[in-house]
């Protein structure tokens, strides 16, 4: 189920980023049947100085308490442009994955991100996500867990221009 949640994204975001613009700019669907239902929506608009935000997302279930939702959405302007994409899962014993990150660059920096969560049908929850931040004077990662067993954990790590471990600024 989780894999076809991501194809379900990447499959809206390779047809919006076909479509003309000349076309419809928004564009729906769905369908249902004995085996339950899909739905999705892609996306092309422009902007002000070449701007453009580009998309989808979808959904489907079978009928059976499975689910799966993903969407994607990229956007540009004249000093930046990123990408963030999700998906998520539901199975009929109440198992919840969730995955999802961004990447954004421009000319201050760039950043990155990803991770998710996963809920068992036992109420067990695992998550961890990973940040990163690069600047002209270097970057900062941040790494972020939690377990509702062992608890919370996060490790901060900065590096200078050169790509050196150097110790965070406290500001």
């Amino acid at each position: 189920m989780k894999r076809l949640a991501f194809a379900v994204a990447g499959l809206l975001a390779v047809t919006s980023f076909a479509a003309s613009t000349a076309e419809a700019q928004v564009r729906r669907g769905a369908a249902q049947g004995e085996r339950g239902i899909a739905a999705g929506q892609i996306h092309d608009r422009q902007g002000p100085n070449g701007s453009r935000v580009v998309g989808g997302r979808g959904v489907v279930a079978d009928g059976n308490g499975n689910a799966a939702a993903g969407a994607v959405n990229c956007a540009r302007t004249p000093n930046a442009q990123g990408c963030r994409a999700g998906a998520t899962t539901r199975t009929a014993d109440g198992a919840v994955n969730h995955r999802s990150g961004f990447a954004v660059e421009g000319d201050a920096g760039s950043a990155t991100s990803q991770g998710g969560f996963t809920k068992s049908a036992d109420g067990t929850i695992d998550q961890g996500r990973t940040t990163t931040a690069t600047g002209q004077n270097g970057s900062v990662t941040v790494d972020g867990a939690y377990n509702s067993d062992t608890g919370r954990t996060r490790t901060v790590t900065c590096s200078d221009s050169s790509g050196a471990i150097v110790a965070c600024p406290r500001n």
